[in-house]
């Protein structure tokens, strides 16, 4: 998946990390080092085998240290990478090349990273109907180049924000007084736009929220698989389900046979390996 948003909703978090890693007199090592008007060509090479992705971040990065660079991307984000692959190039000048190295790098490392380990969870699921999705455990200020990430690695997106829609979780439902409680207080208050997920971790609850009604989707939360199964048996084909909960990889396929439609995974973003990257000159 090539998922390419618009550079001006990227610009902003790419810009301050620009900022920040500058500060307040630009790159002092090579205007002390590196001839003025010297030109080299560059190369973002893959040093371990992986899924692509950053590569649109990498490519503004350098483009708003330096408009006049040509950027060459030969292996776009969505794709898969081999060891010593050039997945950008960038010529032009060194010292503009060298004042982006390092942001480029750091998005485009984070962001492979997390798009090969979704397209690992991915893999896992194959043969079934379950899709796998990322969750708000993310890094304050870069949500949208990791979920965007993840959609790389062939996974899909839970809610960018609380705005997005209702997610009634154990605390919603203790302060409100109990399932029933809280599902009514929802069909009252609730926009019709507004889609509306509730979490159970116990079948009796489920069995509850059913009752009620006014649940577009349930989250089976931190149940075992045999449990999962029988959650999923119980609601059949009436609303959406997904589990939550200690999704290991090595989890991950007993839990898509369920039949769950949906597998979300915290880890996908707060615990995936940087996938290494070098930049030659």
């Amino acid at each position: 998946m090539t998922v390419k948003l618009p550079d001006l909703i990227l610009e902003p978090i790419i810009r301050a990390a620009l900022m920040e890693d500058l500060g307040q007199f630009g790159d002092v090592t090579t205007r002390a080092v590196v001839p003025d008007g010297l030109e080299y060509s560059a190369r973002i090479v893959s040093r371990e085998a992986g899924r692509v992705s950053g590569m649109q971040v990498a490519r503004l990065a350098f483009g708003l240290v330096d408009p006049a660079l040509a950027i060459d991307v030969r292996i776009p984000d969505g794709e898969n990478c081999a060891v010593g692959d050039v997945l950008m190039t960038v010529t032009g000048s060194a010292a503009s090349i060298l004042a982006g190295e390092r942001v480029a790098l750091n998005f485009a490392g984070r962001m492979a990273g997390i798009a090969t380990m979704t397209a690992a969870f991915v893999e896992q699921t194959r043969g079934t109907t379950a899709r796998i999705t990322c969750t708000r455990k993310t890094t304050p200020g870069l949500r949208i180049v990791e979920k965007q990430a993840v959609l790389h690695g062939g996974g899909s997106s839970h809610r960018f924000s609380l705005s997005d829609a209702i997610l009634i979780k154990d605390n919603h439902i203790a302060a409100a007084g109990g399932i029933a409680q809280v599902l009514t207080a929802v069909k009252e208050n609730a926009s019709h736009m507004v889609r509306v997920e509730i979490e159970v971790d116990r079948l009796d609850q489920l069995e509850e929220v059913l009752a009620c009604g006014g649940a577009d989707v349930v989250l089976l939360d931190n149940m075992d698989t045999a449990t999962l199964a029988e959650a999923v048996r119980m609601v059949g084909d009436k609303i959406v389900t997904e589990a939550s909960g200690n999704m290991s990889l090595d989890r991950i396929g007993e839990v898509a046979a369920t039949g769950v439609g949906y597998i979300s995974v915290g880890a996908l973003t707060h615990s995936s390996k940087v996938l290494d990257l070098g930049l030659d000159f």
